[in-house]
């Protein structure tokens, strides 16, 4: 039993006790400490009671300031160019491009053996690809959401245009694993060019 509570039923059960005895009895025996005793353990017990509900709350909000501040410690920002002066393609299937010159890659999310970012943690990222291409080939680049098409960047076959350049956009809401790429479409080509032909993101905000 809480050593406190002890006290208090010892002293109230006490004086309860005590109403029995004549009050010549009581007044030689307690005088008037012990109802006061029971009044103060009474306050005592309350405020004991409302510490250690404050001391709850206070360890709950240490816990949601801890948890903002990780979130908010997490960087996730790359920027990658592909690596060489020729025409990557045309192909006859889909290719995931890879920007095999990485600028920056801030907490690793983007892979340049694959091409691909898997996204570490769920939130609200920015994307954005450019590219150069020679005007004697279309261009058509896609933004790519695991399967999903998310918007793309494309230029038409011309013979007066010796080079063509585009790029798009998007912010794009991703769950924990979720892998975005820029992929070339079939019988398309880009030039490659780290400083020109390029894939970059960050993440905005956890959700």
């Amino acid at each position: 039993m809480n050593f406190t509570l002890w006290l208090l039923l010892s002293f109230c059960g006490l004086t309860l006790g005590q109403e029995g005895l004549p009050e010549t009895e009581v007044t030689t025996e307690t005088g008037s400490c012990f109802p006061d005793m029971c009044k103060f353990l009474k306050e005592f017990a309350a405020m004991k009671a409302k510490l250690e509900s404050v001391e709850t709350n206070l360890k709950e909000t240490e816990s949601r300031v801890l948890v903002l501040k990780q979130k908010e410690a997490l960087k996730v920002v790359f920027s990658a160019g592909i690596l060489g002066n020729a025409a990557i393609g045309p192909f006859s299937t889909p290719r995931t491009l890879i920007y095999t010159r990485v600028i920056t890659n801030l907490g690793n999310a983007y892979n340049q053996n694959t091409g691909i970012f898997v996204a570490p943690v769920g939130g609200m990222y920015y994307f954005s690809f450019f590219y150069h291409a020679g005007g004697g080939h279309k261009v058509r680049l896609l933004l790519m959401k695991n399967n999903e098409h998310v918007l793309e960047s494309s230029d038409h076959k011309t013979l007066n245009d010796g080079a063509d350049n585009g790029g798009n956009a998007a912010f794009v809401e991703l769950q924990q694993g979720d892998q975005v790429y820029v992929q070339l479409h079939p019988d398309t080509h880009v030039f490659g060019g780290s400083h020109t032909t390029t894939f970059s993101g960050f993440l905005l905000h956890q959700v």
